[in-house]
């Protein structure tokens, strides 16, 4: 069972017992890179019957764009690399520490660690002056053991992966990529499906919406070849990420998918809905016939994806 400890002041946050091996890291886009560090932690804990922790931390969207994904979904997402807590710091409360205060303060007195595993740029504390070098210093006066993780390239170039990267190519709709940088992972959107206007139903394309969190990245705007989980069901079909300007312009981002030979009543169940292949830009339309012209088209681009995919 996963243990979130959540503090809001550096006050909140719990005293720990000797043995954490503690991976370092803000983890936002959990890409393979950040994978390496998770498990690597996970694994000498495992290995020395530690107990194994993630720090990260909330509140990321106010100082770095848009998180890529939510405090619910990374500590998820890292819950099931299969470590024993995560640990998640307020970034509002430690966002200003000198690297050395965290170091004493968090690490040392607080999470009491034994080991901490990080990538080569980890970087820390007050205008990010801390680094690996400065760990080490201070891990060997204190006796703890660190691990620095090497970096990933991408597979077949000699890039190395970053959540910078991961942005840009989300950035460009390019979710292809985004899969291989994530090792896998397709980036998905979750929500309650909401009532919107109906007019796709009028038109012929009933649809699911969802409301993509403020907190949250949203990716290039336009039309995708979409997954969607719904219960233990999978589904697939066209979404439509923006703010529909031939409906309403509106002024926050939705997830409007489009669900291929599926014609339930679905209003307040949960979805997450992977995005595999972007399609198009999103586009004003003048007319109605034109958006059905365009869905169609969409939707037979979506269904030979879909038959190559399977």
């Amino acid at each position: 069972m996963i243990k979130v400890c959540t503090t809001y002041t550096l006050n909140d946050l719990p005293l720990g017992t000797k043995g954490r091996v503690i991976a370092l890291g803000a983890f936002d886009g959990l890409h393979q890179a950040h994978l390496d560090i998770i498990r690597k932690a996970a694994e000498i804990a495992e290995r020395d019957g530690l107990t194994s922790t993630v720090q990260t931390f909330n509140n990321l969207d106010k100082y770095d764009n848009k998180s890529l994904y939510t405090s619910v979904e990374r500590t998820k997402l890292i819950g099931d690399v299969g470590v024993d807590e995560i640990l998640v710091l307020d970034f509002d409360s430690v966002k200003d520490m000198e690297p050395e205060q965290y170091l004493t303060d968090i690490i040392l007195n607080r999470a009491i660690a034994d080991t901490l595993v990080m990538g080569e740029d980890y970087r820390f504390g007050r205008n990010a002056r801390g680094d690996v070098s400065m760990i080490r210093e201070f891990a060997k006066v204190n006796d703890i053991r660190v691990i620095v993780v090497s970096d990933r390239l991408l597979e077949g170039t000699d890039k190395k992966i970053s959540t910078t990267w991961l942005r840009q190519a989300l950035t460009d709709g390019n979710v292809d990529l985004a899969r291989a940088l994530c090792g896998g992972r397709d980036y998905s959107y979750s929500g309650r499906v909401v009532q919107g206007k109906m007019l796709g139903r009028t038109l012929g394309f009933p649809t699911a919406n969802i409301n993509i969190p403020e907190e949250k990245f949203v990716v290039r705007r336009g039309v995708y070849v979409s997954r969607v989980h719904l219960g233990s069901g999978v589904l697939y079909g066209v979404t439509n990420i923006g703010r529909r300007p031939t409906v309403e312009n509106a002024v926050n981002d939705v997830a409007e998918t489009f669900i291929f030979d599926f014609d339930e009543d679905i209003y307040g169940a949960n979805i997450t809905v992977d995005l595999l292949h972007f399609l198009r830009a999103e586009e004003h339309y003048n007319s109605q016939d034109e958006l059905v012209n365009a869905v169609n088209i969409n939707k037979k681009q979506a269904l030979e994806y879909i038959k190559n995919l399977n």
